[in-house]
């Protein structure tokens, strides 16, 4: 068995302790990503630590990690380290840092990163969600995209919600240099937005679905094609090092889609106590705005919303060329996991 360098532990210990909840855990059980258990039946998996993401906005690995499918799956001989991402930005930093070997980001954002040279691969597509729009306060007098011009908007970098505007601004037809992006984590612009700091806020769900309910706030535009789809990515090493581990991740999510699409009050259950939010705000996210039911391996759905977003990154200086992006794209997708996990 390999033990997983010091520097994995280090990277882990400090990214955690600047941004991210840490939780850790091994459960022995039974039930769980059969096909991945007996395929190493009788051996050592190919390492003993594995990092993995949650986030409320991916429904999936909030499953996932309540019913211990990873742990049930892997056994006493590797420990599931836990750790929260507040957002697709900070899950990309994770990977980039070896902080976690699996991380959940929009399509829009693993598109990003790996055009910027890191070295993450998409294995699963966990949601179809529409978790960004355009967030107004119930008394503003902006009552349209183009109206946006001259103002102040909060939105997270390197995230849906920022590519979201983004598109939105070029369909009205509003340079992005009229606008004022204050790059501010999701919750602390709907912070900004209900305290006056900023005139809009491009949110993301379950916050927006919050500041919905609890503020009033209002959406002034949505847009279910400008979302792009939930990606789960794990680093190259860890798909080219620990393939066995990485099928195990997969076939625990997709063990995840089964059972949430047959119990949608459990999982609503779930966010709102990750959340901390009212649970008819949870069934809003879960039941109305998340769509599981989907094909789960990246392929030509995926690509066809990425080829619009990609162009974006360039004309916004988030990536210095095309080329750079249509190479991430074409790359991009690993889907043997998957295809293993629904045959």
């Amino acid at each position: 068995m390999r033990t997983r360098p010091a520097r994995l532990a280090t990277a882990i210990a400090a990214l955690a302790a600047a941004t991210m909840l840490a939780t850790s855990g091994c459960v022995s059980g039974e039930g769980a990503a059969a096909s991945s258990k007996d395929d190493a039946a009788g051996s050592q998996w190919s390492t003993d630590t594995l990092s993995i993401d949650f986030a409320t906005y991916n429904p999936l690995s909030l499953v996932v990690k309540d019913q211990g499918l990873i742990e049930k799956a892997l056994g006493d001989s590797v420990e599931v380290t836990w750790l929260q991402s507040a957002g697709s930005n900070k899950a990309n930093e994770a990977l980039r840092a070896g902080a976690v070997d699996v991380g959940s980001t929009a399509g829009s954002a693993a598109l990003l990163a790996r055009s910027n040279g890191s070295p993450i691969k998409t294995i699963d597509v966990y949601s179809q969600p529409e978790w960004a729009a355009i967030v107004v306060r119930k008394d503003s007098d902006i009552t349209s995209v183009q109206d946006l011009a001259g103002k102040s908007v909060a939105a997270t970098k390197g995230t849906d919600p920022y590519f979201f505007l983004l598109q939105s601004l070029e369909e009205a037809g509003v340079d992005p240099a009229d606008v004022e992006v204050q790059n501010l984590q999701h919750a602390d612009g709907r912070a900004a937005l209900d305290n006056g700091s900023v005139d809009a806020w491009v949110g993301l769900d379950p916050i927006m679905a919050a500041a919905q309910a609890e503020s009033g706030d209002t959406l002034l535009y949505r847009n279910v094609d400008f979302n792009t789809y939930g990606f789960l990515n794990a680093t190259e090493d860890f798909v080219t090092e620990h393939a066995d581990v990485a099928q195990v991740v997969v076939d625990a999510y997709e063990q995840a889609r089964t059972w949430a699409i047959a119990h949608p009050d459990e999982v609503s259950a779930l966010l709102a106590d990750a959340a901390g939010i009212d649970p008819q705000v949870a069934d809003t996210v879960i039941q109305e705005r998340t769509h599981l039911d989907i094909d789960p391996t990246p392929g030509a759905a995926q690509t066809k919303v990425l080829q619009v977003v990609g162009p974006i990154f360039v004309a916004n200086g988030d990536v210095p060329s095309q080329s750079q992006v249509d190479d991430a794209l074409a790359t991009l997708f690993d889907t043997r996991f998957i295809e293993k996990a629904t045959h």
